[in-house]
Order: C-alpha cells, then structure tokens, then sequence
C-alpha cells in the first residue's frame, strides 16, 4: 500500500485529500505545520509528497529544497497559485508535478497514481542494477562500489572482476575461468589474476570473508545465504 504524506496548513483541504486517497487503498498521513512535516520526513520514508506552496513559517517550495536531498520520491505541489512563474518555480526547485487549486478530485487521483507508477518502474529498475551480499554493493548502472554504505575506489579492472565474482557468487570459478571472462582476449598472464584479488581484497575484504581461495583451483565469492 503506497504511503502519502500531506502538507497543507489548510485543515479542510488536506483532510479532503485524504479522504480521496484512502478510498484508492493509499495509506495517508497528514501535516498541517510545515516544520512538522521536514521533521517526519527525516525519519520515515512516503513513496509520494502532495505539498501545499502558501504555508506559515516554512513554504511549500523552502521545504521542497530541504527534503529533496533527502528523499527522491515524487513531489506534486497543491497550489492556489496558477501563474506560469509559480509553475516554473515548482518545477526547478524539485517538484515533479503541480496541481492548481481548486483541483478536480479524478485529475488529483490519475496524477498520483501516474507518479506511483512511474516511481516503482524507476525502483525495480535500480534494484536490477544492483549485486548486493553481506555489506558490499555493487552498482553495474553507476559503476560504484559500496561497503557498509561508504563508497569504495577501484580501478576499472577491478570493478569488472568484482561484478563477475559476485554475479557468480557461490561458484567455484577457475583462475582459467575467471581470465577469460574479465580479461578476454587480452594480453596477459594467469598472474594477473592473483594481483586483481590481493587488490580487492584489500579494498573490500580484509577480513576474507568474501573472497575464499579454493587452492590449486582459483576463487570463490560467497554467496548472500552464507554470509553471516
């Protein structure tokens, strides 16, 4: 069930809008302070944001450009302003939508439902593109290397022996194996292998919980069942 926050100092509004979300099968939580509403969203996650402009004490647009390094969840901005120059602000502060007062109830439920859909098309596709066991995290979309959320440098090469040890975690994969899966066609030896894995290990694996060497064979990456 989609979880919705909104932001509005109007009572009525916000509790109307509310009531049309509900009926949708949406889980809705509702502020009516503006600082309230920064101060829940640095501790719980909305899938969507539906944000009032004029508000006392923090407008809508100020707290837009406070959450939006926070959060990447859509953001459509309710407002009584329906100047192109509002639009436009709404829009390059980090909001993805905006809905003029007063609003159609099927207008405000389409767009919702538009942004959702969009939002968890974008989610599966970065799951995708992420290889995850234990506290490491690789990203084939963005080339990044994570341990324990802190990003990890690595050359080039490293990072494509990581993605091919980790896309076949739990396998015994011979160095031969290994050689020509990374390396290809390219000029070298076996030994380099053997170099790449020190410099992982390393990088991300001190410990040798990750990396095992299977002697006289080649290597293994564990895989996420046996990480403990």
């Amino acid at each position: 069930m989609p979880r919705i926050l909104v932001v509005d100092d109007d009572v009525d509004i916000s509790e109307l809008i509310a009531l049309i979300l509900k009926r949708e099968q949406m889980e809705v939580v509702v502020k009516n302070d503006s600082v309230d509403a920064l101060e829940l969203l640095k501790k719980e996650h909305f899938d969507l944001i539906l944000l009032d402009i004029m508000m006392p004490n923090l407008s809508g647009t100020e707290l837009c450009g406070k959450i939006r390094d926070l959060i990447s969840s859509p953001i459509i901005f309710i407002s009584a302003k329906n100047q192109l120059i509002d639009k436009m602000l709404g829009y390059e502060i980090g909001g993805d939508d905006y809905i003029t007062k007063p609003f159609d109830n099927n207008e405000l439920v389409l767009k919702v439902k538009s942004h959702l859909r969009i939002s968890n098309r974008i989610n599966k596709q970065n799951k995708k593109d992420l290889i995850k066991i234990g506290d490491i995290t690789l990203n084939t979309s963005s080339f990044e290397v994570r341990k324990n959320g802190e990003k990890v440098d690595i050359s080039t090469r490293e990072f494509e022996l990581l993605r091919y040890l980790m896309g076949n975690a739990g396998q015994a994969l011979s160095k031969e194996q290994i050689f020509s899966s990374v390396w290809g066609s390219e000029y070298g030896d076996m030994g380099t292998v053997a170099v790449n894995i020190k410099s992982l290990r390393d990088k991300i694996d001190l410990e040798g919980k990750y990396i095992i060497t299977i002697w006289g064979y080649g290597y293994k990456f564990i895989k996420e069942s046996d990480y403990a």
